[in-house]
């Protein structure tokens, strides 16, 4: 389809700072934390990461769209950001294989989305100033109206998302003839991380958020996974103690993204807010183990605080990021659980760290030989 009217749109960030822009055609008003991703290209695995429930996405790249969406390259079951904001938004795509437009796709689900905005300048004031709520607005809102609007969303530090991105009942995926079986909490996992254990010989069972270790092994695993997802991991206090009690199992556990960060706080070491967080398919990671470097997929606006790793008698950083040293990955020194902040599952992104896969599988099949 070819949609030429543009109506005003407006971006109100929470500190009062104003960006304008025009609406791609759907009208409507969103809020969020507004947050930038670096990628050139993945966009429709972004849309669709459930770690990014609650988030206005800020593309720096030029052009979204071009490429159409494809039934192959989404994270979830469907979009979770809560509004797109961009330069350039491409209505028509070239792609043979793509079956739709992105403005379809985004049509179909109501999506606000808003382009032709000063994203230098707005990516720019966010990192001299910080990842906050914005609302974004195509309906003709005022700005008083919005503000208002803007006024009763809640911040994210101390805001517990898994819930609302969690499945309800646990379901299976993969090969049930497999020879491991993964007992997987869903924090809002990406299914490109159920393909890469299914392709490694895994039978994945996934269960909700709020699963017991009880439901857990009900499944009889012979390995345990955190999942990626939204929000701070604190609140999820629960959760934290089921952590506990899965890794007292002594059997391999491996975790990703807000499952690293629910593994470090179950052993007493804190996590913070971010002033901006990491999102992007080129962020470079140091293997402190191997001596390597990783060019890593990144989403996440939450960290482990690397003081209390390095004070900790059984933990240890296996890897860290190279452009601000953060905390980028952990395991403990007397059982076989690690994790990892970034994403190995490369979705979208770089295939340097899926050997963390393998790694896990090797473990579950050291621990079944024993």
């Amino acid at each position: 389809m070819k949609y030429t009217s543009k109506d005003k749109a407006i971006i109100l960030l929470s500190d009062g700072t104003i960006f304008y822009g025009k609406s791609v055609g759907i009208k409507g008003t969103t809020t969020g934390e507004i947050c930038f991703n670096t990628g050139v290209t993945g966009y429709q695995e972004i849309f669709t990461d459930p770690s990014y429930f609650g988030q206005i996405m800020l593309a720096t790249t030029a052009h979204i769209g071009n490429y159409g969406v494809h039934e192959d390259e989404v994270d979830s079951d469907g979009i979770k950001i809560s509004g797109l904001v961009c330069k350039n938004f491409s209505y028509n795509f070239s792609r043979p294989a793509a079956y739709s437009s992105l403005y379809d796709y985004f049509e179909k689900k109501n999506l606000v989305a808003v382009s032709d905005v000063d994203t230098r300048a707005l990516v720019s004031y966010i990192r001299d100033n910080g990842a906050m709520n914005a609302v974004v607005s195509t309906d003709g809102k005022t700005i008083e109206e919005l503000k208002a609007i803007l006024a009763a969303v809640p911040n994210m530090n101390g805001l517990e998302l898994a819930s609302a991105v969690s499945t309800k009942d646990a379901y299976f995926y993969g090969d049930e003839n497999a020879t491991y079986k993964v007992a997987a909490l869903d924090f809002g996992i990406k299914t490109n991380i159920l393909r890469c254990l299914a392709a490694r010989d895994c039978y994945v069972k996934v269960f909700p958020y709020n699963a017991t270790l009880e439901d857990l092994n009900s499944f009889n695993p012979d390995g345990y996974f955190l999942s990626n997802g939204p929000g701070d991991p604190q609140p999820l206090t629960g959760v934290i103690e089921t952590a506990k009690d899965i890794i007292a199992t002594n059997k391999p556990v491996f975790g990703i993204c807000l499952g690293h960060q629910l593994i470090a706080l179950s052993q007493g070491i804190n996590t913070y807010k971010m002033f901006n967080g990491h999102r992007g398919i080129n962020h470079p990671i140091m293997n402190a183990i191997s001596g390597k470097g990783e060019i890593t997929s990144q989403n996440h606006g939450f960290a482990v605080v690397r003081e209390e790793v390095e004070n900790h008698p059984n933990v240890e950083i296996t890897h860290y990021h190279l452009n601000d040293n953060t905390v980028a990955g952990i395991r403990l020194k007397d059982k076989q659980v690690f994790s990892v902040q970034y994403h190995p599952e490369s979705s979208p992104g770089p295939n340097d760290s899926k050997y963390l896969f393998d790694e896990f599988v090797a473990n579950m099949k050291s621990t079944k030989e024993a």
